[in-house]
């Protein structure tokens, strides 16, 4: 019997002649199978290759197994565990996926370090130097209302090889003006530039007023809106930002509205109470980081329990650091925690500390901000332009002070040229060690790297 059919012994030659094609027939069947199999596992292996090396470093995640999945492919069970170990179904294990992610971030880390010390190790200490500095198009250019990036634009940024640049209104005539600006001054710089504006939303904002970006009030109106309002807010306004061509913005505010008698800061905080604050302030840096755009928490360590201006002379924080750790600084850590690129000192005078602002306090930028707080970040200062700072000191004094405090980018300076001369001439003499000065540059590029810059 083969095949549910007896055949008769007595058929002789018939019989002998359908066995002979029976046999070749399956013969022929197996054969033409082989490939097909072969082939199967042959495409998934070369499938495996290619994503893995078109993923670089990354090649071992969970992007490749979804791939094969996609495909209907299965695993052998002779000897794939090599390429991808899957669970039933196809999904990759936890302790895989892990590893990979693990992995990914660890080289992404490494090349980024490998480049940025690259980098710093062709600058000239003039190039540092200058890559501390966010300035006013009109600072090295000489003219007034820059609306557009020409051939003095590209000389001053030889002249001047600034860090980044910061754009106010006078600079905003369209959105296309704008963008078509942006592109152009960046193909100028040999380290892009980071490009930078105060756009918080309601009355401080660059794009908004002039450009018709999309309209967002005062972050203080949208309170009870919670951490869903305020990171749509933040991803709206990075949005806008980045369709116009910059990379960073001055904001959000961490400010704590805590003061009724304080109108420099007022509805431009998202509460009045602290809490809240830091909730609102978070959602807000995961607006801005999911849209693409860097982020700067602003005033450290905190502008709204007080009722000076500092657009117009000093201003006292009459708390102590306890009091501080415990109000101020929530919003800020929580800020950090979820993942703010730059911290802005404000032109504070914190009387328990120092009879100093702020940025001048080591205590504040470094023992406090970076070494308890755990700021790995940028550290800037506010507008050097203001009158607490230009009463009182002049550029070059300024400059040296904050970085020997531990600020990283100074923002606008009264006198770029000075400010400059004398972190040079700091470096020269060893008032400011090569290793600080290259701290703050390795942030700054470190910065651009994830902006997408480098």
């Amino acid at each position: 019997m083969r095949n549910g059919k007896r055949y008769d012994r007595g058929s002789g030659g018939g019989l002998g002649v359908l066995l002979v094609l029976g046999c070749l027939v399956l013969a022929a069947v197996f054969f033409l199978r082989q490939p097909e199999g072969t082939g199967d596992a042959g495409t998934r292996e070369t499938s495996l290759s290619e994503d893995m090396a078109g993923s670089g470093e990354r090649g071992n995640t969970q992007e490749g197994d979804s791939a094969s999945e996609a495909e209907g492919l299965e695993a052998e069970a002779s000897g794939e565990s090599s390429a991808a170990a899957e669970m039933p179904g196809g999904a990759s294990t936890g302790a895989e996926s892990e590893g990979s992610v693990e992995s990914s971030v660890i080289s992404e880390a490494e090349t980024s370090l490998q480049e940025v010390e690259a980098l710093i190790a062709e600058m000239t200490l003039r190039e540092k130097v200058y890559q501390l500095f966010i300035v006013y198009p009109s600072s090295i250019t000489g003219i007034r209302k820059v609306t557009q990036a020409g051939e003095k634009t590209r000389e001053a940024l030889e002249n001047y090889p600034v860090g980044g640049l910061l754009y106010d209104k006078s600079n905003m005539v369209s959105q296309e003006q704008v963008r078509t600006m942006m592109e152009t001054v960046q193909s100028y710089a040999r380290i892009p530039l980071i490009l930078t504006c105060d756009e918080e939303g309601g009355r401080v904002n660059r794009l908004m007023d002039t450009v018709g970006t999309t309209r967002v009030g005062p972050m203080y109106e949208y309170r009870e809106e919670g951490p869903e309002g305020a990171e749509r807010n933040a991803g709206t306004i990075a949005a806008d930002l980045s369709a116009c061509g910059f990379n960073m913005d001055l904001a959000p505010v961490a400010d704590v509205w805590s003061n009724p008698d304080n109108t420099v800061i007022g509805d431009r905080a998202y509460s009045d109470d602290f809490e809240q604050a830091a909730e609102l302030v978070a959602a807000a840096v995961r607006g801005f980081r999911e849209n693409g755009v860097a982020c700067t928490l602003k005033h450290f360590p905190g502008h709204g329990d007080t009722s000076g201006d500092s657009h117009n002379g000093s201003v006292y924080v009459y708390k102590t650091l306890e009091e501080l750790r415990a109000q101020e600084l929530i919003p800020f850590q929580a800020g950090i925690d979820a993942g703010a690129d730059a911290v802005m000192m404000g032109h504070l005078i914190i009387a328990d500390v120092e009879d100093e602002p702020a940025l001048f306090s080591y205590r504040l930028v470094t023992e406090l901000l970076r070494e308890e707080m755990g700021f790995a970040g940028v550290v800037m200062s506010d507008s050097l332009q203001m009158k607490a700072m230009t009463k009182h000191y002049d550029s070059g004094e300024i400059a040296v002070k904050a970085v020997k405090a531990g600020v990283d980018v100074l923002l606008c300076p009264e006198d770029l040229e000075e400010a400059a001369d004398a972190l040079i001439a700091a470096v020269e003499s060893d008032e400011i060690t090569q290793e600080r000065l290259e701290e703050s540059v390795r942030r700054i590029l470190t910065l651009k790297y994830k902006c997408g810059l480098l």
